[in-house]
């Protein structure tokens, strides 16, 4: 799986794969196309948990948009916290700018809540979206 990868600056390396094996022996791998470039469309860990669990609940990937002492930010965050997921939090000044905010969500209000790269909104939405989301799972 060695490769030179001189054109792009890396050198000999390994091409990159993920590898399921057990007591020794190779289950499943997952190689990347030989294309140019460095491709990374099939050797994710997402892959391989879906190749290993299909049924297993997904990771969610979270983020808040927030601005100290805005109290919806801390009802969206304990809502989410309280439904057990977590999330990666922005904070305005600090981390993003207005100008941000608006670039991404078309809005200038915070919170702003993304998950799995949807906009879900402000704190009433993510009450709306997890009142959902437990219905559908009850």
């Amino acid at each position: 799986m060695l490769v030179a990868k001189n054109d792009l600056g890396f050198g000999d390396r390994s091409w990159r794969y993920s590898m399921l094996v057990k007591d020794g022996v190779i289950e499943k791998m997952f190689i990347e196309p030989d294309v140019p470039g460095d491709p990374f469309e099939v050797s994710d860990a997402d892959n391989m948990l879906e190749f290993i669990a299909p049924e297993a609940a997904k990771p969610m990937d979270v983020t808040v948009f927030s601005r100290d002492g805005c109290p919806y930010c801390v009802r969206a965050k304990g809502m989410l916290h309280d439904a057990g997921i977590q999330f990666e939090e922005l904070v305005l000044n600090r981390d993003y700018t207005e100008a941000t905010i608006r670039a991404v969500s078309g809005e200038s209000t915070v919170p702003q809540v993304f998950i799995n790269g949807v906009r879900i909104g402000g704190s009433e939405a993510v009450e709306e979206y997890l009142a959902k989301a437990h219905s559908h799972a009850a």
